[in-house]
Formats: structure tokens, C-alpha cells, sequence
């Protein structure tokens, strides 16, 4: 008889210590950010999931994730059994090999980010059914300048983030030219979360 292997500590710790408040205090702040694009939402290190995943990312999963959304991982993380089974057992969320089949797509490595066409833009019809990306950046703040402007900016806003992958600002563009169809983006850092809706145009400088 094989004996049964169990789940190293790791994988059931680090979760939110008061599940319903802090999924309520994630959700409020991530929902301002989305209404507010180039407002920093930031909270407490809730979480503390396993490396190369931040506390914040890990704070968004355990809050929008359940085993109605399916996920997929880039190859960093999908190489890891600790974030794979972490995530696994905080938010039940089905995994997928397949981008294009995912509710949310998570990348710890902004290189990995080759284009948003390779994950679901929705439908004219239903343009809700799109992938939402989180990926994480080095920093929000000290980066190249880049003006913003849509819904809920007002005239314009300026964002500084660091580490943004080489050719963003090119394929931010033409997924806004999908719209209503399209991906929409949340770039997570240590400071906290920006929200880029796809109804954000973005410019340099």
C-alpha cells in the first residue's frame, strides 16, 4: 500500500486569518480601483502566500476567486506545486492549461506577458466573459510617466509604474480597439493595485 503524501504546512497557512472581513475589505478597494483608474487600492498584507506570488495578489485571489472562476497560470507559477496547491486550497478555483479559457490569468514575471489577444476578449454580446489579468509589476511609482484617460479619470491622470513589459503601451492599444471586447488588467506591486479598466486609453509621457 502506498502511503498517502500530505500537503506541506505551507499550503494551508497563509490564507486570511478573518475570511468574510477581509475578502469584504479586498473587494471595497479593488471596486474603487476599477471606478477609479489610477487610484493606488492598497491593504494590509492579508495573505501571505507563497513566493514569487505577492501578498496583494494572494489578497485578490483569496477575495475573487472560487470554483465558479477558472484560472490560469504562466509558466513560473504553473511550475510551482507550492503556489499551485496554495491557491488550490484557499480559493477552490479550477486551474486551466488552456489562456484563452480563463476567468483570470496570473503572471509573477511581466516578460511572460507576449499579448492580450492569447486570452478570451469576450463577445459583442457578452464582452463581460473576458479575461481579467493580473500581473505584477516591481513598483507602481518611480517608473516613465504615462498619461491616462476614460471613464471614472476625469480629464487625465499620470501613473509612474516600474517593470512594465517593453512593447505594453502598443498592446494596451490595440485591445482597446476591441472594445467592447477585450482584456481587462489589474498590475499588482508591493505599494498595492492599479486597476486598468479596458475602457482606459493610455499615452506616454
Amino acid at each position: 500500500m502506498i502511503p498517502m503524501q500530505s500537503a506541506p504546512a505551507s499550503t494551508y497557512q497563509g490564507g486570511f486569518s478573518e475570511p468574510v472581513f477581509d475578502a469584504q475589505t479586498v473587494f471595497r478597494q479593488i471596486m474603487n480601483a476599477m471606478a477609479r483608474p489610477g487610484t493606488i487600492a492598497t491593504f494590509a498584507p492579508l495573505t501571505s502566500p507563497p513566493a514569487p506570488l505577492l501578498a496583494a495578489m494572494g489578497s485578490i485571489a483569496a477575495t475573487l476567486f472560487d470554483q465558479d472562476t477558472t484560472i490560469w497560470l504562466e509558466p513560473t507559477l504553473s511550475a510551482s506545486r507550492d503556489v499551485v496547491n496554495w491557491l488550490t486550497f484557499h480559493t477552490s478555483a479550477p486551474l486551466t492549461t488552456q489562456a484563452f479559457e480563463a476567468d483570470f490569468a496570473l503572471f509573477a514575471d511581466a516578460k511572460a506577458l507576449s499579448s492580450f489577444e492569447n486570452h478570451a476578449q469576450g463577445t459583442q454580446e457578452y464582452p463581460d466573459r473576458s479575461t481579467t489579468i493580473l500581473l505584477q509589476i516591481d513598483s507602481l511609482l518611480g517608473g516613465p510617466p504615462l498619461q491616462m484617460s476614460g471613464p471614472g479619470i476625469g480629464d487625465q491622470a499620470c501613473i509612474t509604474p516600474v517593470g512594465l513589459p517593453d512593447l505594453f503601451c502598443q498592446q494596451w492599444a490595440a485591445n482597446g480597439l476591441r472594445f467592447p471586447r477585450g482584456v481587462d488588467l489589474m498590475l499588482v506591486a508591493p505599494e498595492g493595485v492599479f486597476a486598468l479598466p479596458r475602457t482606459v486609453k493610455i499615452a506616454i509621457g
